[in-house]
């Protein structure tokens, strides 16, 4: 891949990096705004519990994306952005638009996802 497109993906992974930093405070956030406040119902507990729960759960998923965006820097700088981690080929800039954090080409991530039975849209 040419410098011009590294540059590319760099400049648009490093202004994705301040959203997620925040969506990742939100979350937090909110997760310990949900205390008990003297709430005895035990269904308002659940509801509390699911929401506090969905907040983590979300953060958690912020934080996974900021450190897929850092490795993919790394690869960058390392000058292997772009080419399958797991066939070497390179990887379609379809894909890589759509996904700037991809490490597989389409063909290999599907391998993957059918091997472990994971449907999820993965990052890596």
């Amino acid at each position: 891949m040419d410098a011009k497109k590294l540059e590319h993906f760099r400049s648009l992974l490093l202004s994705q990096l301040p959203q997620h930093n925040e969506h990742i405070r939100e979350d937090q956030a909110a997760a310990l705004e949900l205390s008990d406040d003297g709430v005895k119902d035990s269904s308002d507990l659940s509801m509390m519990d699911l929401n506090k729960e969905l907040a983590l759960r979300l953060g958690e998923r912020e934080s996974q994306m900021v450190a897929d965006i850092d490795q993919t820097l790394l690869r960058i700088k390392e000058r292997s952005y772009g080419n399958c981690g797991r066939c070497s080929r390179q990887i379609d800039e379809r894909r890589l638009d759509a996904l700037p954090t991809a490490r597989y080409c389409a063909n290999c991530q599907a391998a993957i996802e059918a091997a472990t039975g994971n449907d999820e849209t993965s990052t890596l």
